[in-house]
């Protein structure tokens, strides 16, 4: 994957900084420097063109898609990618109407791959008469919407669509992951209890549709010791493509997560990369130096293999 970003003076002087300990000896011409950011290779050119080439290209290359559009919001940033014309056409998502249609109670959730930052899951409930409106906003293609196209939509939706949502902060994460507790396990109680919560609420729905992380007998099974588990489930892959109800649950647990990863930036005074990329583990190392390694066990998830990179020693 190559992903093309035109970034601005200021976001080249942030990337030149940020990559210092993994640029690389020798760099193409007309390049301020190649660096290695995980399993992405990361060239700024002196024109601001920055390149991002590799298996995790689009997860570094949005973090400072991001920080561009932070820096500089009135500016419409250049994104090309060389992938994306191939994948649509790789990943045709089929659409059954009789679901898409339907009001719908779906849910969905952010977080379970960022090193720092909450897990948020969140349930929303959508009306069949709200489809139309919902598709107005973008919400149909959610997974192309930015960070800050999320910020402005969202706001409009909570005033509509009814939701519920649970923020597990990494102080929480941390002290409930165990060896009988993983990611799914916590996701799956997470679901569950924020679907309870909505369709208690709600009554005139179709179908509950959840964006599937497990097939159902697994999902169930780590319902076991919950004394109420809400039944009559509809898995789905690529759910928040196929139901606007997962597509609203998607959006508004970003929105969430956006504003609680903004608050631990501000907490601990720094930038945060999302995701777990070498530069993520980096910021945590400069962060336990700064603060001790105390400061991860409220801002991170000590589980990631980031955790045992940034407290090695040198």
């Amino acid at each position: 994957m190559t992903i093309t970003v035109k970034v601005s003076e200021n976001t080249m002087q942030e990337m030149n900084e940020f990559f210092e300990d993994f640029k690389r000896p020798k760099t193409p011409a007309y390049a301020l420097f190649q660096a290695d950011d995980a399993d992405c290779v990361v060239t700024l050119y002196e024109s601001g063109k920055a390149v991002f080439q590799g298996i995790s290209a689009d997860i570094s290359a949005n973090m400072w898609i991001e920080r561009e559009r932070h820096l500089n919001p009135n500016k419409k940033v250049d994104v090309k990618n060389s992938e994306q014309k191939d994948k649509k056409e790789k990943h045709e998502v089929i659409i059954d109407p009789k679901i898409y249609y339907a009001s719908t109670i779906g849910s969905d959730e952010v977080g379970t791959g960022d090193y720092f930052g909450p897990i948020v899951v969140t349930s929303a409930y959508v009306n069949k008469e709200d489809i139309p409106w919902l598709e107005s906003l973008g919400v149909k293609d959610s997974k192309k919407l930015t960070d800050d196209k999320i910020l402005e939509i969202v706001p409009k939706i909570i005033k509509k669509i009814p939701y519920q949502s649970i923020i597990l902060s990494n102080k929480e994460y941390n002290e409930r992951y165990n060896a009988n507790t993983n990611m799914n396990k916590l996701k799956a109680i997470l679901h569950n209890n924020v679907l309870l919560k909505l369709s208690k609420e709600i009554k005139d729905y179709d179908y509950i549709v959840v964006d599937e992380f497990a097939n159902k007998y697994v999902y169930y099974n780590y319902l076991k010791e919950s004394p109420n588990v809400c039944r009559n489930i509809t898995f789905m892959t690529k759910g928040e493509d196929k139901c606007l109800a997962v597509a609203c649950a998607s959006l508004i647990s970003r929105f969430i997560f956006i504003k609680e990863f903004d608050k631990l930036g501000a907490k601990v005074d720094a930038f945060l990369p999302k995701g777990a990329s070498d530069a993520v583990t980096e910021m945590g190392k400069k962060l336990v130096q700064k603060y001790g390694p105390d400061i991860l066990k409220d801002i991170a998830k000590l589980n990631f293999k980031n955790t045992e990179r940034i407290l090695e020693k040198e």
